[in-house]
């Protein structure tokens, strides 16, 4: 499942179940309880650390509990439920009100990168690890949502190209050159470490966590519109600004 720690002003949620940490009907709902923990315990200059134990940051969508449903309708139904379940978990870190860094200390695959993608930092081992996305291989079409975010968050036609339609296995170089990650370290102790060096920055300006949210989904129209994310109107007292 999943643990939810707090020091200081940085969560560490951390998938802790079997290696896989595959996304079904029971770790989604355990993520997106410690998400709303996370939002309710939050202050000003609060961030999130995200991160996994064992070989995977996740491997994507529960395949085996799909598939144990039996008949071809009943596992497509519970397919289209993983699928159904995840869009509010995606929307819940695209508008959580504080800076948000994935440490991926392993593979993640198909709905696992889109996992580590929805957060605002990706942080990657180079030692061992992979993003890949393997829904043309296993003959599954993308939720909207996953193709939106894929062009949110991907600058480069040619990365998007080998991404989705070549299925491409990207390795921590290669995911850096890309621009999918903002960072490639040589082992999963050294990702965390660095993602904590980095929410220990961030945390320091004290920023607004509502006015974070807004701005955030502001960036990203094309992926709030499908995950129905709507604007708000934020007014805050101005705060000084040092003279640079």
């Amino acid at each position: 499942m999943c643990t939810l720690e707090k020091r200081g002003e940085i969560f560490f949620l951390t998938l802790t179940g079997d290696d896989d940490h595959r996304l079904n009907p029971s770790l989604m709902d355990s993520l997106r309880s410690a998400l709303r923990e996370v939002k309710e315990q939050s202050t000003r200059g609060s961030a999130l650390i995200t991160t996994a134990r064992g070989k995977f940051f996740s491997n994507g969508f529960d395949l085996a509990w799909a598939q144990s449903a039996g008949s071809a309708a009943a596992v497509e139904d519970r397919l289209l439920h993983l699928v159904d379940l995840f869009k509010p978990e995606v929307a819940d870190l695209i508008s959580l009100p504080m800076p948000t860094i994935a440490a991926v200390t392993g593979h993640a695959a198909a709905a696992g990168m889109m996992l580590a993608m929805s957060h605002d930092y990706v942080l990657m081992r180079s030692d061992r690890g992979v993003l890949y996305m393997s829904e043309l291989d296993i003959g599954m079409k993308f939720p909207d949502y996953f193709t939106a975010l894929v062009r949110s968050k991907v600058g480069s036609a040619a990365a998007r190209r080998d991404v989705m339609l070549r299925a491409k296995k990207v390795t921590a170089s290669e995911a850096l050159a890309m621009g999918i990650v903002d960072s490639a370290h040589d082992s999963a102790e050294a990702v965390v470490e660095a993602a904590v060096r980095l929410g220990e920055e961030l945390v320091k300006r004290k920023w607004d966590g509502e006015v974070y949210g807004e701005i955030r989904k502001a960036l990203y129209p094309e992926l709030c519109g499908v995950l129905g994310l709507a604007d708000k109107a934020v007014i805050t007292s101005p705060r000084h600004v040092p003279t640079l």
